[in-house]
Order: structure tokens, then C-alpha cells, then sequence
């Protein structure tokens, strides 16, 4: 049985929108390492609509040789939708927002599912009881801007369970949800 865990660039205030705009700066090769191990774990993706929009333009038209576009144009992909109706991008799969239908597809994965963006799929999952983990890189800045990964949501609570810190003062940290 799989595991569907979320990954999230995320400033100290809560941003993890456009992280090109200021997560760079903070990028080693201790971040690129857990990157890499995180997706070394990956047998599948999860994502919503508006990120396999972009995504699916992006990564279709990248070089050849370049590794995270095999990876993404290669891994097989959940689109999680209700008007997504004929995806183009190589082993995608249109699924709608059935928590039943989510449970199915983590059931039947040997791997983690792994999800980055796509913060209202994240939100959703969480509210369902379906997020099996959330793993964030804490950046040391405040964006002030930007969607945030937690707006209008309720209460969710989550227990740490790893954390290490980067060099560069980011922390990587990995949540599950607390049962109770």
C-alpha cells in the first residue's frame, strides 16, 4: 500500500506560491539531496488541475536530457478534477474528487504518491483524513504575498515526526496527522 505525501517549498509565513521568486537563494546541495531522496521514493504524482495545466506545458517541452523532465513526463500522474476531460500529458489520469476513488489508487500504489502545489488539492486531502504526510523545507524568510498552504482551512492537527536542519537555515521538516 502507498502513501500519498505532500511537499511544500514554504516561507516562515505560511507562502508556497511562486517559491522562484524566493526560494533559490536558499537551495544547497543538502536541499537538492532531499530533493532527490524524496522523489527516489516517488512511484507516482498527484495534482489538481491548474498544476497539470502548467506542469504538462512546461515539462512536455523541456530538453531531452534533462533528468526532472524524464522524471515528471515518465512517472504515471493522478489529476485530481472535475473538468479536466482529455489530458494529453503522458500516463495521466483524470480522477475525480471521490475520497473513495483516492483511497483506491493509494491502495493500489506500491510507493509514495507524491504531491508539490496544488495547495487546494493538499487542503482537500487533509480535510478528507487522506494526506498520509506533509513534508515542508521552512524557508527563513517572509514573503508576505501569496497564497498561503493553510487559508480558510480548519483545524488540523499534526505531529512532528523528523526535522533537520539545512545550512543555509532551512528547515526540513516531516508532519503526519495527529489521530486522536
Amino acid at each position: 500500500m502507498g502513501k500519498l505525501v505532500a511537499n511544500y517549498f514554504i516561507s516562515l509565513d505560511g507562502v508556497v506560491e511562486a517559491p522562484d521568486k524566493w526560494h533559490f537563494p536558499y537551495f544547497n546541495d543538502e536541499m537538492g539531496a532531499a530533493v532527490g531522496a524524496g522523489m527516489q521514493e516517488n512511484t507516482a504524482f498527484m495534482m489538481g488541475r491548474i498544476l497539470y495545466e502548467e506542469w504538462s506545458a512546461y515539462w512536455t517541452q523541456a530538453p531531452g536530457d534533462d533528468k526532472t523532465a524524464a522524471y515528471f513526463n515518465n512517472v504515471p500522474k493522478y489529476v485530481v478534477s472535475s473538468t479536466l476531460t482529455d489530458p494529453t500529458w503522458s500516463n495521466t489520469t483524470v480522477v475525480p474528487g471521490d475520497p473513495a476513488r483516492i483511497r483506491e489508487i493509494v491502495e493500489k500504489n506500491d510507493g509514495n504518491i507524491g504531491i508539490a502545489g496544488s495547495a487546494t488539492l493538499v487542503r482537500w486531502l487533509l480535510a478528507m483524513d487522506l494526506l498520509d504526510e506533509l513534508h515542508l523545507m521552512i524557508h527563513p524568510i517572509a514573503v508576505g504575498r501569496g497564497q498561503r498552504l493553510f487559508e480558510d482551512t480548519p483545524t488540523h492537527a499534526l505531529r512532528l515526526v523528523s526535522t533537520e536542519t539545512f545550512a543555509t537555515g532551512v528547515l526540513n521538516t516531516v508532519y503526519v496527522p495527529a489521530k486522536s
